[in-house]
């Protein structure tokens, strides 16, 4: 029986994937922030990321031939053809270097098709402890591996994200940092990038960071060129925050609910989201039970399936079943689209995007 796109998506962000030719289409990236281990798919003309350097995709029932002459590839699944999925080509901004020598490729990267993605800051106060890391997190394998810098300048991100908007036709840029030391937990940081992004060129952006220490942030972030906001709880039960990110937990859920209700009103509803990963141990129950309060509030939950990460802790926890994830993306679906917080709605982000989740897929079936 052939899947609706959204459940086909759903089962390869799960399973993970087999490529016959790992060459085809973008980069695959190992390790560091965002969605490492991933290759960026297009099935119906929906782009998401697919797990296809992990343990669990080594083993997927999922396979993609090699592409033929158009383009196509066959998704099989143990042998039995179930659908047709293309690879995004990539980006010519790569191609470039600034004039000190460094490949754009190392300051900003593609995501999905039309995302253009960057974290900062690739270190983080919690990462530098073994007592404070999350446990999931690999942002500074990338930097070991020199793949990326430790800090992107602002001019080097508006130079980059100028040249992706021109040659690639990128849509939104996503701006994400490991947390500092300092109370505004990366917001100094991302107001000088947003600013000088868009000083060079026009494109939405948003900015991810720890609720900082004072509301009057998020005016500043606001008037410095963010336009959509992204303050992550990825845990939602207070004892696994603390037994799966101890440094990040200090931080209380509350203090997370008190920082989006101080920032809907400065950008809007559905312009400040939140990322979950489901699949570390919180409950349908409890990830659907948050994700009401914060669609109440105006915050988009965007729900993801955990992808573990070799190198990390957490690098041989099992990822969530296909049929968990249903559970939880199909009534959060409704509950979103209900609320008037669909994603085509976000100026930019991760939530607009949509491609580490089937979520918007869900959406899209339920509006259509």
């Amino acid at each position: 029986m052939r899947l609706s796109t959204e459940r086909l998506i759903n089962e390869l962000q799960t399973h993970g994937v087999r490529l016959i030719d790992p060459k085809a289409g973008v980069e695959s990236r190992r390790g560091g922030a965002g969605p490492s281990d991933h290759k960026a798919l297009t099935i119906d003309g929906v782009t998401f990321m697919a797990p296809v350097h992990t343990a669990p995709a080594f083993e997927s029932p999922y396979s993609i031939e090699k592409p033929d002459a158009s383009g196509a590839s066959r998704i099989q699944r143990d042998g039995a053809a179930v659908g047709e999925v293309r690879f995004p080509n990539r980006p010519r901004f790569y191609d470039l270097t600034t004039a000190e020598g460094v490949p754009y490729w190392k300051i900003a990267t593609l995501h999905g098709n039309d995302v253009v993605a960057t974290t900062v800051l690739q270190s983080c106060i919690r990462y530098q402890s073994r007592t404070k890391t999350c446990q999931f997190c690999a942002i500074g394998q990338s930097l070991a591996a020199g793949r990326t810098v430790e800090r992107k300048t602002p001019r080097q991100l508006a130079e980059v994200a100028k040249a992706a908007v021109e040659l690639d036709d990128v849509k939104h840029m996503v701006m994400t940092t490991g947390t500092p030391r300092g109370a505004d937990r990366g917001a100094q940081i991302l107001c000088e990038s947003a600013s000088a992004v868009k000083g060079a060129v026009y494109l939405p952006i948003q900015a991810q960071c720890e609720p900082p220490d004072r509301h009057e942030w998020f005016a500043r972030m606001k008037a410095s060129g963010v336009d959509a906001l992204g303050m992550h709880l990825e845990v939602v039960t207070p004892e696994l925050r603390l037994r799966i990110m101890p440094g990040k937990a200090e931080v209380p859920v509350e203090r997370y609910f008190s920082a989006y209700e101080a920032a809907v009103p400065v950008f809007g509803r559905g312009q400040v989201s939140t990322y979950i990963l489901a699949g570390l141990g919180d409950t349908t129950e409890a990830i659907l039970e948050i994700s009401a309060r914060l669609v109440a509030l105006g915050v988009y939950p965007f729900v993801v399936p955990f992808v573990p990460i070799s190198g990390t802790p957490l690098e041989s926890h099992p990822t969530p079943s296909p049929e968990f994830m249903h559970s939880i993306l199909k009534p959060l679906s409704r509950m979103i689209v209900e609320g008037g917080l669909k994603a085509t709605d976000i100026k930019a982000g991760c939530g607009k995007c949509g491609a580490c989740s089937a979520l918007s897929t869900y959406e899209r079936t339920l509006s259509s």
